[in-house]
């Protein structure tokens, strides 16, 4: 608690702060005369400081008993030198959880005290033989640790509700035009987020992170901009192809995974009096082991399939109303027994945005789901936006697991109704750009799968609900 009231203080003394990038003094001889810059020119620092209370009951996770609570603070401070053609930048990532007991959801995706997110060198490419091969106007090589967030954001997201950004190490295209064609092209290696035993996760304990250099990431992306013309005009496409290749080390255990992972794209952005939609699918092929066990040697033959679809119309009203119906799948493995994996595991991609709000809650994950739903959205005024979504949760094979929960019955004789999940978010701007508050709750009923199977926790309706407060300077 003697945490939380000395970030609450340092939120509000931060509010009495000028922006870092703006940061100016007078001289004192001369309080009226043109304010200075502090910072020079070519460098500039910027960041946020979150602060997240968190509660929940009627645990739906395996075992999971009564409820949970969280207190997660994140903080990020990014620093940057320009230097013409490069640019050299420095990110530092606090994130921290208190409020544990036993039983408490904890991982390495909330806590990560102190480390460093990004450390890279940016070159504008712009002009030069590749950029102007693909017809691209602007062009940048990003090379060093850094954040990914590419296309839809399935596959690699900087997500914003995690107390933990995942980062990667290695290179990094990215090149458009004016018209709005882009390319994406990466070849990187995940970074290890340590501490990993719950001992050190409850005491915030400070540990390096290390790259997984025995985990290969290869990705290219490409959107083509108003793809259909006249005939859907401000319809985008985008065709992309990944490859995942995991081989174990003496400091690494892996599933050794060998994906390819095709897919594409096309969408439609949300406009006033305009009707958007979004389909995004993808296929994986390829071989993984049952386990990241050293003593697991059989390769399973991969098969999987996922997709997000929605289709909205925003009115032309005071509060520019959204609704939208949408549709998220992604297979499960019809036999747990074979010797095929056909689970659609996420891997570096967000969720939230299509399944709701995560933190200690999250019960659905693109991984052996079929969820239909709805969503209203309003943006009340420019400091304030508010949603409100539903899904109608089944599993898409009975026989395999409700992988957040961790619950499964084999025989496949408790059916596949996870549940209906209530999903809703408000956020208000205190002071414009500069201080935000944010409330949200949830609500999981659970469906007979959820209150039948064999390891169920059969702790009824599950409740969650969250406030943060958040200051960028």
């Amino acid at each position: 608690m003697r945490q939380f009231l000395a970030v609450s203080a340092a939120l509000a003394l931060a509010t009495l702060l000028p922006d870092a990038a703006q940061a100016q003094t007078a001289p004192v001889d001369n309080p009226s005369a043109t304010p200075e810059r502090i910072l020079p020119e070519w460098l500039k620092i910027s960041g946020e400081a979150r602060v997240r209370y968190e509660s929940l009951d009627g645990q739906f996770r395996a075992g999971g008993r009564g409820g949970d609570q969280a207190l997660a603070f994140r903080t990020l401070i990014l620093a940057e030198a320009k230097f013409d053609s490069v640019t050299f930048g420095l990110e530092l990532q606090d994130s921290r959880k208190e409020l544990n007991d036993s039983g408490s959801t904890l991982s390495a995706s909330l806590v990560n005290p102190l480390d460093v997110l990004q450390a890279y060198a940016t070159i504008d490419l712009s002009g030069a033989g590749l950029a102007n091969a693909l017809k691209q106007d602007k062009a940048r090589l990003k090379l060093g640790r850094q954040t990914l967030d590419i296309g839809g954001r399935r596959i690699l997201e900087r997500a914003d509700m995690a107390n933990v950004l995942l980062n990667f190490t290695g290179a990094y295209w990215q090149s458009s035009n004016a018209r709005g064609d882009a390319w994406n092209v990466v070849a990187v290696v995940p970074v290890g987020r340590l501490p990993q035993d719950r001992a050190s996760l409850e005491k915030n304990e400070m540990q390096a992170d290390r790259e997984e250099w025995s985990r290969l990431l290869l990705g290219v992306h490409y959107r083509r901009a108003n793809l259909l013309g006249d005939l859907l005009p401000e319809t985008s496409g985008e065709l992309f192809v990944f490859r995942l290749k995991e081989h174990d080390t003496a400091r690494t255990n892996t599933p050794n995974r060998d994906y390819l992972q095709p897919g594409f794209r096309l969408f439609r952005p949300p406009q006033k009096s305009q009707w958007d939609f979004e389909l995004d699918t993808s296929w994986r092929t390829g071989t993984r082991r049952a386990s990241a066990a050293l003593s697991d040697t059989i390769d399973l033959k991969v098969r999987t399939f996922a997709a997000h679809a929605h289709l909205g119309y925003t009115f032309d009203l005071p509060w520019q109303p959204r609704v939208g119906i949408d549709w998220d799948f992604a297979s499960g493995d019809s036999n747990p027994n074979d010797l095929k994996f056909e689970q659609a595991e996420r891997l570096f991609g967000g969720r939230r945005t299509d399944l709701g709000n995560t933190g200690i809650h999250g019960p659905l994950t693109p991984a052996n789901i079929n969820a239909a739903g709805g969503r209203i959205e309003v943006r009340p005024n420019a400091r304030s936006d508010l949603r409100l979504a539903f899904k109608h949760a089944h599993l898409d094979e009975a026989r395999d697991a409700w992988v957040v929960a961790r619950v499964q019955d084999r025989t496949g004789q408790s059916g596949t109704f996870i549940g209906a999940s209530i999903d809703g978010r408000a956020r208000y701007w205190l002071q414009p750009n500069k201080l935000r508050l944010e409330v949200g709750a949830s609500a999981l009923i659970p469906g007979r799968f959820a209150r039948t199977a064999p390891n169920a926790s059969r702790q009824g309706t599950t409740h969650y609900g969250y406030v943060a407060l958040t200051r960028v300077f």
